[in-house]
C-alpha cells in the first residue's frame, strides 16, 4: 500500500509545481503588459498635451492678439 500513497504524493507535488510554475509565467506576463500599457498610456496622454498646447495657442494667438 505505500507504494500507492508514494505514487499519489509524486503527482500531487507536480501538480502543485506545476500549478506554481503556472503562476509564475502568468504573473511575468501580467507584468510586462501593463508596463508596455503603462508606456503606450503615458505616450498618448504626451501627445494629447502637446496637440492640445499647440490648439489653444493658436486659439489665444487668433482671438485675443487681434
Amino acid at each position: 500500500m505505500s507504494g500507492v500513497g508514494g505514487a499519489a504524493s509524486r503527482v500531487g507535488d507536480w501538480a502543485f509545481k506545476a500549478f506554481t510554475a503556472g503562476l509564475g509565467v502568468a504573473t511575468i506576463y501580467l507584468t510586462a503588459t501593463f508596463s508596455v500599457n503603462v508606456y503606450r498610456g503615458l505616450s498618448w496622454h504626451n501627445a494629447q498635451s502637446e496637440y492640445m498646447q499647440l490648439f489653444f495657442s493658436k486659439v489665444y494667438d487668433n482671438f485675443v492678439c487681434q
